[in-house]
């Protein structure tokens, strides 16, 4: 499993790529939902990962007929989720391959939908994110559109100044690798198992696992 160009800087998505934190959001989701005898699996998970909180809340919404407004919804869950991000785990294999980046001297950037607030709290127990060089949220004031669009990983790439078609991109959802793509940049997705492959069949490379990648198969 080669890439057509050798990489000189890669970018991360966070949730389910660096951290186990894609079960978070669906158990906060699910308890909310559990009143309204709504089950939120990935038929609907799918179509709301990576992209804006708010979009996502809304088609959410009213896929279901959930009686609930954006911003109820979005408090609800994110008072659910401070609690539970505290208890985030890495993805298996993930500081071991940016430490592997690391020593090969690669610099590094996190690109990610959320919050810095919430990223401050999800990041906290992980002293090895001191690791990456720049990191971009969700509500980063000079970011104008999130995930399918490519504004974020064009963002962090300018803060690690680099050029987009020298970057790879590790992503997990469709929305990423469609906003890796819109980029420039070559993309491997790792998908959740309960991911569809033909949702990320534009990725250049799909792995199983980031415990799978070795820097190797991408000339580093």
């Amino acid at each position: 499993m080669t890439l057509d160009r050798r990489p000189t800087h890669v970018l991360f998505d966070l949730d389910g790529v660096l951290l186990d934190s894609e079960r978070l959001y669906t158990q906060a989701a699910q308890e909310i939902l559990n009143p309204y005898g709504k089950v939120f699996d990935w038929s609907l998970k799918v179509n709301t990962m990576g992209r804006d909180a708010r979009d996502g809340a809304a088609w959410l919404l009213a896929e279901l007929g959930v009686p609930l407004g954006v911003d109820e919804y979005l408090e609800r869950r994110e008072r659910r989720l401070r609690d539970l991000f505290r208890t985030v785990q890495s993805m298996p294999g993930a500081p071991e391959l940016v430490s592997a980046l690391a020593q090969r001297g690669v610099p590094m950037a996190v690109a990610t939908s959320c919050h810095r607030d919430q990223y401050a709290v999800k990041v906290g127990g992980h002293p090895w994110f001191e690791t990456f060089q720049a990191t971009v949220c969700g509500d980063d004031p000079e970011l104008v559109r999130l995930k399918p669009a490519p504004d974020i990983f064009l963002l962090a790439a300018r803060r690690l100044e680099a050029a987009p078609e020298d970057c790879l991109v590790v992503e997990d959802s469709p929305a990423g690798v469609a906003a890796a793509r819109a980029a420039g940049m070559q993309v491997v997705a790792v998908p959740d198992p309960h991911v569809p492959r033909d949702r990320v069949a534009d990725a250049d490379l799909v792995v199983a696992a980031v415990s799978e990648i070795d820097p190797e198969m991408w000339g580093l």
